[in-house]
């Protein structure tokens, strides 16, 4: 196991150190490497464009990629943890259709005029963190972790019913903006937002690593983690609050992104062979960035200069591993 975990740390570390590197030189624009040194060292290099593109657009995607993947990868994994499922995801609770209506209503209702900015941005936020505090309300009053994912669930179904009604009042030009944002991108995240997105979500994550103990002991359930002293119900709010500030930041800045957190868990289960959240947690975010940085590469078409939508990618990788979880478990 211990040979076993290091391979995994050092292949992991390799794959995240070379997808990152390979996102700065690879796009619609190839850069070579040698330029991308110079361009880090401070030499001149033939082009001020490709200055500005590494420094403007690639750093700071690649950026977002390693953090929002591995925000949503641990928030799956708590998620799967906490309800016993594993068909929980940082969808499941409804934040993401929250943040989704947040959106809607400014984009639907005031136009795609104000799509571009910090308007867009706010709302997400709004609409996501209204729901978690909803969701957090009704886990004060239900000790049933099942009825609070129905409950996420039904919340998340009337959010996406005020937006098939907003859809059809809109006009059609604010419905275009609207479906682009939702097709996600790692793109949207500006050199000026990296602190306060990557602050977010750093915080979010090292509050994940302080939870790992409780999450290990609710794998046994809950009445023998009562029993040795964790408190479920202020776990369960901690986790809660956790993913939903992670899934929401994530999805206020890059838009929706599918896959990723209901995947990532799994495959990392089956590389490790464990459920011990001790190797699983910090494995799950590793293997979040190496997924998020791989999606990001292959966003971008070789010898064209087309991009594909990310939640068109995303799906290619996480689909097939929720199908082999279904098929290996089938009293799902």
């Amino acid at each position: 196991m211990r040979t076993g975990t290091a391979a995994y740390w050092l292949i992991g570390g390799l794959a995240v150190a070379v997808l990152f590197l390979c996102s700065l030189f690879y796009g619609t624009i190839s850069i070579p490497a040698s330029a991308v040194m110079d361009i880090f060292l401070g030499r001149a290099n033939e082009s001020e464009a490709w200055t500005h593109i590494v420094l403007q657009s690639r750093l700071p995607q690649a950026l977002t990629a390693m953090l929002a993947g591995s925000a949503l990868a641990v928030s799956g994994l708590m998620l799967q943890t906490l309800f016993h499922n594993p068909l929980a995801g940082p969808d499941i609770l409804g934040i993401s259709n929250g943040a989704n209506l947040g959106v809607a209503i400014v984009m639907l209702s005031a136009g795609g005029i104000v799509g571009a900015g910090f308007s867009v941005l706010f709302a997400a936020f709004g609409g996501a963190l209204a729901v978690l505090v909803l969701i957090l309300y009704f886990s004060t009053k239900i000790k049933n972790n099942i009825l609070i994912l129905i409950i996420g669930l039904m919340v998340g179904y009337l959010a996406s019913s005020g937006i098939s009604l907003l859809n059809a009042l809109a006009a059609s030009e604010s419905i275009h903006s609207y479906v682009l944002w939702g097709l996600g991108s790692f793109s949207t995240v500006s050199q000026q937002q990296i602190p306060f997105f990557g602050i977010t979500i750093l915080l979010g994550l090292l509050a994940s690593i302080v939870l790992i103990k409780p999450l290990n002991v609710l794998l046994l359930g809950e009445r023998y983690a009562a029993n040795l002293g964790i408190h479920i119900q202020q776990t369960r709010i901690c986790i809660l609050l956790i993913t939903g500030l992670l899934t929401a930041t994530v999805t206020a800045f890059c838009g929706p992104v599918s896959f990723i957190g209901l995947a990532v868990p799994h495959i990392a289960r089956m590389v490790l062979s464990t459920s011990n959240q001790q190797l699983l947690l910090p494995a799950t975010l590793v293997l979040g960035m190496v997924i998020a940085l791989f999606c990001n590469l292959l966003t971008c078409l070789p010898f064209t200069n087309h991009l594909l939508p990310l939640n068109a990618v995303t799906p290619l990788l996480g689909a097939p591993v929720i199908i082999y979880v279904i098929l290996k478990k089938p009293w799902l």
